[in-house]
C-alpha cells in the first residue's frame, strides 16, 4: 500500500544522567567483563514504585532474578506505570526507544539482545534518574545504519520490550494490555475502548498535519492504524509510538499528496479511525 510504504518516505528534582556507547553493534559490547548488581529486575519496560527488587547481572546469568521478584504485589507498593515510548523525531539517523518502569528496570542487556535478534543495531543508550524514576533511551537502528522505517518491525520492537518486560517483570502485567493473555495476572480496571478513544487533527504546518491517537492498547494496534491511512490515502511521515500501561498515546506527521489535511480530509480520517479503533471486531471490508 502506497501509505504504508510512504510510512516515514512541574517540580525541581535531583537528576543523574548516564550515557553509555556500544559501538557499531551491541554484538560488539562484551558482557564478561561486566558484573552488575543493582536494584530493580533486569529488564525492558517502561514508570514508578519503591519497592526494590534485588537482581544481578554476571557473565554466567544477566537476569538473575531473586525470589523476591516472585512474590505476591501485596507485599509491594502499587505497581509503577510502564511506559514504552518510539521516538521517529528526535535523532536524524536512529529510532529512540524510551523505556521506564519506576525504579525497577537494570541494565536490560537481554531487551538489547531481544532486539539485536531482530536484525537492529542498539548504537548507543542513555540511563536518566530523575526522582523515583529511571528512564532509559536506546538508540536503534536497522541493520542498514538508518532509523527504522517500516512499521510492522517498530510494532515487533514495541511487542519484543513489552514480552520482555513481562518476563522479567511479572508484576507488570496488571498494568499491561498483553497482560490479560501473558501475564501471571490480567490488568484488574480496563478501559473502555469507547471512553479511551480520542482522535483529533491538528496544523503542523502547510505541508503536513499532526495526527493524534489515544485508545486502549492492544498487540498489532500499529498496523491497524497504518492501514486505516493507506485506506484512505493518507501519508504517513514520522511517528511517536508511545505505550503507558494499557493506553496507547500516539502522534503521526500525516500529509495527503505532499499538502497538510484540510478539514473534509481530516474529519473522514478521524471518522474511520474511530469506527474502527471503537470496534476491533469489525469485519474490514463493511465499510
Amino acid at each position: 500500500m502506497a501509505a504504508t510504504n510512504a510510512f516515514f518516505a512541574s517540580t525541581l528534582s535531583i537528576r543523574r544522567s548516564v550515557v553509555f556507547d556500544f559501538g557499531p553493534r551491541f554484538s560488539q559490547f562484551d558482557t564478561k567483563k561486566h558484573s552488575i548488581i543493582a536494584y530493580g529486575v533486569l529488564h525492558s519496560g517502561s514508570t514508578m514504585s519503591t519497592k526494590q527488587i534485588a537482581f544481578k547481572a554476571t557473565p554466567d546469568n544477566t537476569n538473575s532474578v531473586s525470589p523476591a521478584s516472585l512474590m505476591s504485589d501485596a507485599d509491594s507498593d502499587s505497581v509503577p506505570m510502564p511506559i514504552v515510548l518510539i521516538d521517529q523525531d528526535s535523532d536524524p539517523v536512529a529510532t529512540i526507544v524510551q523505556l521506564s518502569f519506576g525504579d525497577r528496570l537494570g541494565a536490560l542487556i537481554d531487551t538489547m539482545r531481544a532486539l539485536k535478534d531482530l536484525d537492529l543495531d542498539v548504537s548507543k543508550g542513555t540511563v536518566t534518574t530523575e526522582g523515583a524514576v529511571k528512564q532509559t533511551k536506546l538508540f536503534i537502528t536497522s541493520n542498514s545504519g538508518r532509523k527504522v522505517e517500516d512499521p510492522d518491525m517498530l510494532e515487533r520492537i514495541r511487542l519484543t520490550i513489552i514480552d520482555n518486560l513481562l518476563k522479567y517483570h511479572p508484576e507488570s502485567s496488571e498494568r499491561l494490555a498483553m497482560g490479560e493473555a501473558f501475564g501471571i495476572k490480567a490488568p484488574v480496571k480496563k478501559p473502555d475502548v469507547d471512553v479511551a478513544t480520542h482522535i483529533h487533527v491538528q496544523e503542523d504546518g502547510p505541508k503536513r498535519s499532526l495526527l493524534c491517537i489515544e485508545t486502549a492498547d492492544r498487540p498489532g494496534l500499529l498496523m491497524e492504524i497504518i492501514k486505516i491511512m493507506a485506506d484512505v490515502n493518507i501519508d504517513v511521515e514520522s511517528a511517536e509510538i508511545d505505550t503507558e500501561g494499557l493506553v496507547a498515546k500516539d502522534k503521526f506527521h500525516v500529509s495527503y499528496r505532499g499538502a497538510a489535511l484540510n478539514g473534509s480530509l481530516s474529519q473522514v480520517l478521524v471518522n474511520c479511525l474511530r469506527y474502527y479503533l471503537r470496534r476491533p471486531q469489525t469485519d474490514e471490508d463493511s465499510y
